[in-house]
C-alpha cells in the first residue's frame, strides 16, 4: 500500500469512527414540566417478551429507553411487577406458549436489565413464574443467581434492608430501598416475594414502623394484589406453594396497619382484551384514615393476547407531582 492509499484508508476509518457533528433529533423527546419533580418507571410482567425470541428485543427496548431518559425524566428507579421469565426451571419446550428454555429466558432477562446496571436502581417483585418448575408451585428460584446485589452499583447507596428468601438465602426477593428527594422527603420502596410468607410481612411491617422509617412515605410492590376489571384484592389462589399470602391477606396484615404505606403496586392478573383489562386501581383508607392508592399493571397480553408480542413495549411513568395528590401525608 503506497502513501496515498494509506491516507485515504485512514480518512475512511476516521469517517466511520467520528460521531456526527449534529446529534439526531429525537422523535419522542421526553421532559418534565416541573423540573423539581421526579419519576419512577413501572414495567409490568415482562415474561411475554422473553419467552419468544422474536419478542425479546422489545424488552431490551424498554430498559434501554429507561436508561436513555434517566436525566430528562429525572428517573430515580425502575420498578418491575414480577414474572421476568415464563418458567423458572424447564428444558422441555411447550411450543404452544414459548420457544425458549428457562436458561435462555433468564439470560435474556438478565441481559435486558443489564441496560440499567450502573445507571439506575431497579426493584423487582418476583412473580410466580420465577419459582418452581413451571408456574410457581415450588419454593426454589434462580433469581439470586442472575440478580445478585453485586451486579448493579446503583443498589449500593439505596438498599437499606433485605430478608432471606424461601430457601434461606440472602436475596433481593425481599428488599427495601430508600430514596431522599428535596421536594418530596424520604421515600422507602419495599419489594416482596411471590405470595409472601408471614415472616416477610412481619419484616416489612417492623421496617415501616421502626423509628428510622416511620416518617417515610412507603411504596410496596408485590406480584399478586389486585385483580383486573373489578379491582378486587386477590385471595386463595390455587397454587401449591405454602405458606402464602395474597392481596387481601397482605392488606390486612401489612398495608392497613401501617400508616405510612401509601401506594401498592402489583401485576400478575389480567385477561386478553383492551388496555383496561390489563390494569386496575382502587383507593382505601388505612388504619390511620389515610388513603392508600393501589394499582395493578400487567401488559403482557397487549399486542395479541397471551401468545402475542408481550406488551407492545408499554410502560407506566409514575410522576411525583401526580402521586403527591394521591398519597400526600
Amino acid at each position: 500500500m503506497n502513501r496515498i492509499q494509506l491516507f485515504f484508508a485512514l480518512v475512511c476509518m476516521l469517517a466511520f469512527m467520528t460521531p456526527p457533528a449534529v446529534a439526531q433529533d429525537r422523535a419522542d423527546p421526553q421532559k418534565l414540566t416541573d423540573p423539581k419533580s421526579f419519576s419512577m418507571i413501572l414495567l409490568g410482567d415482562p415474561q411475554g417478551y422473553v419467552k419468544y425470541d422474536i419478542n425479546q428485543p422489545l424488552f431490551e427496548l424498554c430498559t434501554a429507553w429507561c436508561a436513555d431518559n434517566k436525566k430528562t425524566l429525572n428517573i430515580k428507579a425502575v420498578l418491575v411487577t414480577g414474572d421476568l421469565v415464563e418458567q423458572n426451571e424447564n428444558i422441555v419446550l411447550n411450543r404452544r406458549m414459548l420457544n425458549q428454555t428457562s436458561r435462555q429466558m433468564w439470560e435474556w432477562a438478565s441481559h435486558c436489565m443489564g441496560r440499567l446496571d450502573g445507571r439506575l436502581p431497579y426493584i423487582i417483585a418476583t412473580g410466580n413464574h420465577e419459582y418452581g418448575y413451571v408456574r410457581g408451585d415450588e419454593s426454589f428460584t434462580h433469581f439470586p443467581e442472575y440478580f445478585p446485589v453485586e451486579r448493579n452499583s446503583c443498589w449500593t447507596d439505596c438498599l437499606v434492608s433485605a430478608y432471606p428468601n424461601r430457601e434461606g438465602k440472602a436475596s433481593l426477593e425481599n428488599a427495601a430501598y430508600e430514596f431522599v428527594e428535596p421536594t418530596w422527603g424520604k421515600l422507602l420502596v419495599i419489594a416482596a416475594e411471590w405470595a409472601p410468607r408471614d415472616e416477610v410481612l412481619n419484616w416489612a411491617k417492623k421496617l415501616c414502623e421502626s423509628k428510622k422509617y416511620s416518617k417515610h412515605t412507603v411504596v410496596l410492590i408485590t406480584h399478586s394484589f389486585l385483580a383486573e376489571r373489578t379491582a378486587a384484592r386477590t385471595a386463595n389462589e390455587k397454587y401449591r406453594i405454602k405458606p402464602a399470602n395474597y392481596g387481601q391477606d397482605i392488606w390486612e396484615k401489612l398495608v392497613y396497619p401501617c400508616s405510612n404505606i401509601r401506594l401498592v403496586l402489583s401485576g400478575h392478573m389480567g385477561v386478553p382484551g383492551d388496555y383496561e383489562d390489563s390494569v386496575a386501581y382502587r383507593e382505601d383508607n388505612n388504619s390511620a384514615g389515610k388513603p392508600v392508592a393501589q394499582m395493578m399493571f400487567n401488559v403482557q397480553i397487549l399486542g395479541g393476547g397471551w401468545e402475542g408480542n408481550g406488551g407492545d413495549g408499554c410502560l407506566k411513568i409514575l410522576l411525583s407531582a401526580k402521586l403527591l395528590m394521591k398519597i400526600q401525608i
